[in-house]
């Protein structure tokens, strides 16, 4: 047994001192080496008895299987029976094969060098490629010898060969050399390799593209790696691009989102996130971060121009911390955290979420009187304009606390907030104004608005600022006024009566300013909310030339094809209110009439008429009318002769000459331009096309226009004509039947009682069943005068007896004392 031993130990020295150029019988030194029931080289060599060695798993499997038959063990070369199953180890022989494996190995890896450059073919790279990796995988000192002679960086550079099989089979390699620590990844990162995996993954039809994102986030493990990552331009967009691409590659996105992860370690790489979309770690270190820490970070985050989704997460994530900051903050701090919230306050979402986080109060506080006293001028700014982005968000101001139970609309806050505007900068009044702006352009919150400047008289001082050389605050304080004027129109009217500048001021704008129009626009709003039967304001702007540039105005606007802006339709109602202005004054001041002449204001508001949809010029134009047609039959003109034909006057006994055309109702010659007739211009088919409007108000205008043509002093039965043929009389009873309730009631009952005084109508109408149910309804349900009203319409239809002749069946063709509606064409808001 001692024999055999000796002789393998033999052979293995011999086997070591063999050259490794294979110059000697490397057949003999395999025989050796080989195992002879694996015949493969040996890792664990054991000696038998009959001193052969083999490899001692394959042995022991052989003891085995001769057990499981049942036979003795023999030795697999000999075929003798073996009595001992003893395996001893072979250390020398093990160590020869170790050596000699080890030798092999590096040769192997160096000829595999030879092959791993650009003048290599794709075979010889791929061969270079697989020789590399069996050394990295099988080898013992493989991993040492690919490392020490620089095979890391040969394998990266393969990446950029320009054969994909070679690049996939690269990217297996680095992957696998990736996995084994930082030494090896930093090895890996050195030159353009990160660079050329970046492009990998930035193409989408690319084949390696996978593999590449596998390899990053493999090397994303190591911090050095993280930071030399960041230095390439558009990295996090591509990453970012990638990891939301869940649904069509959920296996990328997801390696996508762990490189990311793995990225945030570096400070650098977390900028430049946020700076591309990806913000939450930003904000976590913001949250987490020491004072000086946080600071740096607000600084770079208000930095970054942030999208509508993003400016809510901010929001959301810092809103309170920020907050907190506003109050108790250094004087830097609480400027990077003004800029931060200007900019996230920007959006009304994210607006609402800063409010519930208790924004308000820190604002408000920094903006009452005794800390601005404290404060820089820009910081007092700077807080204005977030509580400016703030109020513009929508929501109701009057139910959202400021503390306990005051709101950002109580009286004392808005007092404060006033009283403030009066002792700061311009630039400060400007963003406080515009605040007021839009917290009166809120129907939930514009009364208070109105009731503390009432309380606080501060309507005088804001009405001054309308003269102010800075733009942006003149333009705040008209929009203000414009929004208030409906409810403080009597205050505004005072100011500017005693402030004939500031009245010119506002004209000026009016007439002048065409280059802003929403500035004009409440201008024009102003004056249209002032009380229209003030003839001194009315005068006023006559002197200054107001109404004609007016009226040019609404005549440029009608005379285009469509009016389908909402900034032209409220443009033109307020100009057109404006313009009705000299309707309520015509009896007063002869100097409107010849206004209203000039510019023939009866066909201009007759042609506004069919304006459909713009219920609020209708209105208007339908109420001027009104006026314009009562002043009519004080205008009416008689006919002028010469003396030939004043004798044919006097030969006719008063009977009118042939030719001259009189107008039926008003007994004169009449025109729309010159005495405002409404027979003329077809202006009374137009009113009677608004008693069908679905608007009541506008209704209600048009009949009380055309009552005019029945009212006392005309000639009732030819006015009944008139509006039999322009077809009125269905309509006119169509309002009555509608069973209408106060002013509409008591002037339709009137009109058709002044419409059945007609014989052959009232025959026709007596069996309307419709018609009398709403006689009879009046009569029972309306006031006492629409009940005398209603009741002498019932007896001309013969619904009720006629006692005697106080009620005439036939009244004057110029009417009765029954019914008048003079104090009805006096329509006012």
């Amino acid at each position: 047994m001692a024999q055999p031993r000796q002789g393998s130990q033999r052979r293995a020295e011999e086997g070591q001192e063999r050259r490794e150029d294979g110059s000697d019988d490397e057949d003999g030194i395999l025989s050796a080496f080989v195992c002879p029931i694996t015949m493969q080289v040996m890792r664990d060599p054991v000696v038998l008895e009959t001193g052969h060695a083999f490899e001692r798993e394959a042995i022991a499997r052989w003891f085995s299987e001769c057990v499981a038959l049942g036979r003795r063990p023999r030795c697999p070369v000999t075929m003798a029976e073996v009595y001992s199953e003893e395996m001893k180890p072979v250390m020398a022989l093990r160590m020869a094969i170790e050596e000699w494996t080890d030798r092999r190995e590096r040769v192997e890896l160096r000829k595999a060098c030879q092959w791993l450059t650009k003048a290599a073919s794709e075979n010889e790279a791929l061969r270079g490629l697989d020789l590399v990796m069996r050394g990295w995988n099988e080898a013992r000192v493989g991993k040492h010898v690919v490392r020490r002679h620089g095979m890391i960086p040969m394998v990266a550079a393969m990446l950029r060969s320009n054969s994909a099989r070679v690049r996939l089979t690269a990217l297996q390699a680095v992957r696998e050399f990736a996995t084994e620590g930082d030494e090896y990844r930093e090895s890996i990162s050195k030159g353009d390799t990160i660079r050329t995996i970046i492009k990998f993954i930035d193409f989408e039809d690319c084949q390696e593209r996978e593999l590449a994102m596998s390899v990053l986030c493999e090397l994303s493990r190591s911090e050095m790696v993280c930071e030399k990552i960041s230095e390439f331009n558009g990295v996090m967009l591509i990453l970012g691009k990638v990891a939301c691409s869940k649904e069509r590659n959920p296996a990328l996105a997801e390696e996508a989102e762990k490189t990311l992860e793995n990225l945030e370690k570096c400070e650098k790489n977390v900028l430049q996130m946020a700076e591309n979309g990806r913000l939450e770690p930003l904000l976590n270190l913001l949250i987490e971060g020491s004072p000086e820490k946080q600071l740096l970070i607000a600084s770079a985050l208000e930095k970054i121009v942030l999208s509508n989704d993003l400016k809510i997460l901010v929001a959301q994530k810092v809103g309170i911390l920020f907050a907190g900051v506003v109050e108790n903050g250094s004087l830097h701090a609480k400027e990077v955290a003004f800029k931060v919230l200007d900019h996230i306050s920007t959006n009304a979402e994210s607006a609402k979420v800063l409010i519930q986080d208790g924004i308000l109060l820190p604002l408000f506080r920094v903006l009452s009187v005794d800390s601005v006293k404290f404060l820089p001028p820009k910081l007092q700014e700077a807080a204005a304009a977030v509580l400016r982005n703030l109020v513009a968000c929508g929501i109701d101001f009057g139910t959202v606390p400021l503390d306990g139970h005051r709101t950002l609309v109580s009286e004392d806050i808005v007092h404060s907030l006033l009283h403030l505007i009066s002792n700061t900068s311009p630039s400060i009044q400007c963003k406080l104004l515009e605040i007021f702006v839009m917290l009166s352009s809120y129907t939930t919150t514009v009364l208070s608005i109105v009731s503390a400047i009432r309380s606080s008289g501060a309507i005088t001082n804001l009405a001054q600022f309308v003269e102010s050389d800075h733009q942006e605050s003149r333009v705040a304080s008209i929009k203000l006024l414009s929004n208030i004027s409906f409810h403080m129109d009597h205050e505004i009217a005072q100011v500017l009566r005693t402030s004939p500048t500031l009245f010119g001021c506002l004209v000026r704008i009016i007439i002048l300013n065409d280059t802003n129009g929403y500035e004009q626009d409440a201008a024009v709003q102003i004056m249209a909310n002032l009380p229209k039967r003030d003839k001194r304001l009315t005068m006023e702007l006559m002197e200054q030339g107001a109404f004609k540039y007016i009226a040019r105005k609404v005549l440029s606007i009608c005379r285009r094809e469509a009016i389908d802006s909402i900034f032209d339709n409220t443009m033109l109602e307020g100009l057109v209110k404006v313009l009705a202005r000299i309707t309520y004054i015509l009896r007063e001041e002869p100097r409107c009439v010849a206004l209203a002449r000039e510019y023939n204001l009866g066909s201009l508001f007759t042609s506004l008429l069919r304006l459909n949809g713009l219920d609020g010029v209708q209105l208007l134009s339908a109420k001027a009318l009104l006026n314009l047609s009562v002043k009519s039959r004080y205008l009416t003109g008689t006919p002028s002769f010469d003396e030939h034909e004043q004798k044919s006057v006097l030969a006719w006994f008063g009977k009118k000459p042939p030719g001259i055309q009189l107008c039926p109702v008003h007994s004169g010659i009449c025109s729309i331009r010159d005495n405002f007739c409404i027979l003329e211009g077809k202006a009374v088919q137009r009113l009677v096309a608004c008693l069908s409007h679905h608007n009541k108000k506008v209704s209600e205008a048009s009949l009380a226009a055309l009552c005019t043509l029945l009212a006392d002093g005309v000639e009732i039965a030819e006015g009944v004509l008139v509006l039999y043929r322009a077809n009125a009389i269905e309509p006119i009873f169509g309002i009555l039947k509608g069973n209408p309730e106060g002013s509409l009631q008591q002037r339709v009952t009137w009109a058709v009682e002044r419409i059945l005084r007609a014989e052959e109508i009232a025959k026709a109408a007596s069996g309307d069943r419709g018609l009398s149910s709403a006689l009879v309804h009046a009569f029972q349900h309306g006031d006492s005068r629409t009940r005398r009203i209603a009741e002498a319409a019932l007896k001309h239809i013969d619904k009720l007896p006629t006692f005697s002749q106080i009620i005439d069946k036939r009244p004057s063709r110029r009417g009765s004392s029954i019914g008048s509606m003079e104090r009805y064409f006096r329509s006012d808001r």
